[in-house]
C-alpha cells in the first residue's frame, strides 16, 4: 500500500530534524571534549609548574652538580595539591626514578619509575600524553610533565608530572550527552507534534480535493473544497472549485444537449415515417400526397441542418475549422438570404426596412461561413418577429471594419438571458413553444465564426420592443503604396512589354497564314 503524502512529508521532516540534531550533538561533543582537554591541560600545567617551583626550596646540593630532595618536608605540600585538583602528582629524577608522589586519582601504591623518554621530553620543556604512560597505568590517562630545576636559572635536575584519568572526561561527556539527549528528545517530540499538525493542515485541502475528484469520477459534481487560506494551496482550491463549476456547467449542457438532440431527431423522423407510411398504405389520398411530401422535404432539410450544425461543432472542438477568405459583397448576401425567407416573411406580414438605402459593401472573409452567420441571424429575426412587425438590416462602412446590424421587432430577449445567448446549447425558451427547430447552437456557431475572422458580435434588446444583433468584420491591412517615381517606372516597363507581346502575336498570325 502506498504511503500518503502526509506520512511522506512528516517522515521527511522528522528525518531532517533528526539528522540536524545528530550533527549538532556530534559537533557539541567534539567542542566539549576539546574544551575539557584545554581546561585540564591548563590546570595540570599550572599545578605541575607550581610544584616544580616549590620543590627548589627542598633541594640540597650534596656534591657539585648533585642534589638531594627533602621528600618528608615536601610530601604534605604535594598531597594537598593533588587532592585539590584530583590528579596524581609525582616527581622524578633525570633517570626516571620516582622520588616523591601522591596518587589520589589512580590509587597507585609506591610506583618506582617511569620511562626515561617521557622524562627527557619533559626536561626539554613540556610533555603531553594520552596513554597508559608506559604501563604505569591500567587505562588511558591525560599526563602533563614540566622540568624541575635546582635554581630559577639553574640546571634541570628532574621533572614534575601531573596525571588525571581520561575516564573522568568520558564521565563528564557522558553526563553532558545525557542532558543533550533529554533536551533533544523533548525538542524532537515538540517538533514532531508541530510538524504533524502543520503537515496535516497542509495536506488536508489536498485530501479534500482527492475526495472531490473521486466524487466527480462517480458522477457527483456537487462537492466543493473549502478555501481556508490565500497561499498557493488556497489558490489551488479556488482553481479546483472553478474547475468543478465548469464541469457542472458542462455536464448540465451535455445532458441538455442529449435531450435536445434526442428531441430534435425524434420529432422529424416520426413525422417523416408517419407521412411516408400514410402514403404507402393509401391512408393519405393521392391528391394530398404532394402536400405531405413537401412537409417530409422540410423535415429532411431540418435534419440536414441539424447534422451540419453538429459537424461544424465537431470541427470547432477539434480545431479543424479553417477560413478561406476572399472579397465579396456582404449586402448581396443579406438580400439573397432575405429572398430565401420570402414566403415566411409574407405569411407573417413582416416589413423589411432599409433595403432601399442599401448599397454594395465589399468585405474580406469566407463567403460560406459569413453566409451562415447572416442566415442564422435572419432566421432568428424572422422566427421571433411579431406578426406585422419589421426587420431592419443595415451595413455600416467604417475605417477599419464593416459593421452589420440585424434588428427586428418582437418580444425581445429577457435581460437575464442576454449574457448567455452565445453559449453552447443555451436556449432561453425552455418549453420550446416559440423555438421548436432550434438546438442552442446557432448563435454559438455565429460567434465562433466571427472570432475566426477577427470580429465579434453583440446583442441588445428591450423586452416587448426589439432585439438587435450587431457584428463586425475587420478590414484587411492595405498593401504599401509605391512611390510616384517607381509607379511611373513600372508603367513605362509595362508599356514596353505590351508592343513586344503584340509583335509576337502578329508574327504568330503570319506564321499560321504561311502554314495554311
Amino acid at each position: 500500500m502506498q504511503k500518503s503524502i502526509f506520512k511522506r512529508y512528516l517522515g521527511i521532516t522528522m528525518c531532517i530534524v533528526l539528522i540536524s540534531f545528530v550533527m549538532m550533538g556530534s559537533v557539541l561533543m567534539v567542542f566539549f571534549g576539546q574544551y575539557w582537554r584545554q581546561e585540564k591541560k591548563a590546570l595540570l600545567t599550572q599545578n605541575a609548574a607550581s610544584i616544580a617551583g616549590v620543590s627548589r626550596r627542598f633541594l640540597t646540593e650534596k656534591n657539585p652538580g648533585q642534589y638531594e630532595l627533602q621528600t618528608e618536608l615536601l610530601k604534605t605540600f604535594i598531597s594537598g595539591f593533588s587532592i585539590s585538583i584530583d590528579a596524581d602528582i609525582f616527581i622524578t629524577d633525570l633517570e626516571g626514578r620516582i622520588l616523591l608522589g601522591n596518587y589520589p586519582n589512580s590509587g597507585l601504591v609506591a610506583p618506582e619509575e617511569v620511562p626515561v623518554q617521557f622524562v627527557q621530553q619533559a626536561v626539554k620543556g613540556m610533555f603531553e600524553g594520552r596513554d597508559n604512560f608506559g604501563g604505569l597505568y591500567n587505562s588511558r590517562y591525560y599526563i602533563i610533565g614540566v622540568p624541575m630545576s635546582a635554581q630559577e636559572e639553574g640546571p634541570v635536575v628532574g621533572a614534575v608530572f601531573a596525571a588525571t584519568s581520561a575516564a573522568s572526561m568520558n564521565a563528564v561527556q557522558g553526563e553532558a550527552f545525557k542532558i543533550f539527549l533529554a533536551s533533544a528528545g523533548a525538542a524532537i517530540a515538540i517538533t514532531f507534534c508541530m510538524a504533524g499538525a502543520f503537515s496535516f493542515r497542509l495536506v488536508k485541502p489536498l485530501r479534500q480535493m482527492s475526495a472531490a475528484a473521486r466524487s466527480f469520477g462517480a458522477g457527483d459534481f456537487s462537492t466543493r473544497v473549502p478555501v481556508t487560506s490565500r497561499d498557493e494551496v488556497g489558490q489551488l482550491a479556488v482553481s479546483f472549485n472553478n474547475m468543478a463549476d465548469s464541469l457542472t456547467n458542462s455536464e448540465g449542457m451535455r445532458r441538455s444537449f442529449i435531450a435536445n438532440v434526442s428531441h430534435e431527431l425524434k420529432t422529424p423522423m416520426t413525422t417523416i415515417a408517419g407521412f411516408i407510411d400514410g402514403i404507402l398504405d393509401g391512408t393519405i389520398p393521392e391528391e394530398e400526397q404532394g402536400k405531405y411530401l413537401h412537409i417530409v422535404s422540410d423535415e429532411v432539410k431540418r435534419l440536414s441542418r441539424l447534422v451540419k450544425s453538429m459537424l461544424d461543432l465537431s470541427r470547432i472542438d477539434s480545431g479543424e475549422m479553417e477560413i478561406h477568405p476572399k472579397h465579396f459583397d456582404i449586402t448581396g448576401t443579406i438580400v439573397t438570404i432575405l429572398l430565401t425567407f420570402e414566403q415566411r416573411i409574407d405569411e407573417k406580414h413582416i416589413e423589411i426596412k432599409g433595403l432601399e438605402e442599401a448599397c454594395p459593401q465589399t468585405v474580406y472573409g469566407d463567403p460560406d461561413l459569413l453566409h451562415q452567420v447572416v442566415y442564422n441571424l435572419v432566421e432568428n429575426a424572422v422566427k421571433f418577429t411579431n406578426t406585422g412587425g419589421s426587420i431592419t438590416p443595415r451595413v455600416i462602412d467604417g475605417i477599419d471594419r464593416t459593421t452589420v446590424v440585424i434588428e427586428n421587432t418582437g418580444p425581445g430577449i429577457a435581460p437575464e438571458d442576454l449574457p448567455m445567448v452565445f453559449d453552447r446549447f443555451y436556449k432561453g425558451d425552455k418549453s420550446r413553444s416559440r423555438d421548436k427547430n432550434g438546438m442552442g447552437l446557432g448563435l454559438y456557431l455565429v460567434r465562433t465564426i466571427l472570432k475566426l475572422h477577427g470580429g465579434d458580435i453583440t446583442v441588445s434588446s428591450v423586452q416587448g420592443e426589439f432585439c438587435r444583433f450587431e457584428f463586425t468584420i475587420p478590414k484587411p491591412p492595405e498593401p504599401p503604396k509605391l512611390k510616384e517615381g517607381k509607379q511611373k517606372e513600372g508603367k513605362q516597363k509595362e508599356s514596353k512589354r505590351r508592343p513586344e507581346k503584340h509583335e509576337k502575336h502578329e508574327r504568330s498570325k503570319e506564321d499560321d497564314g504561311h502554314g495554311k
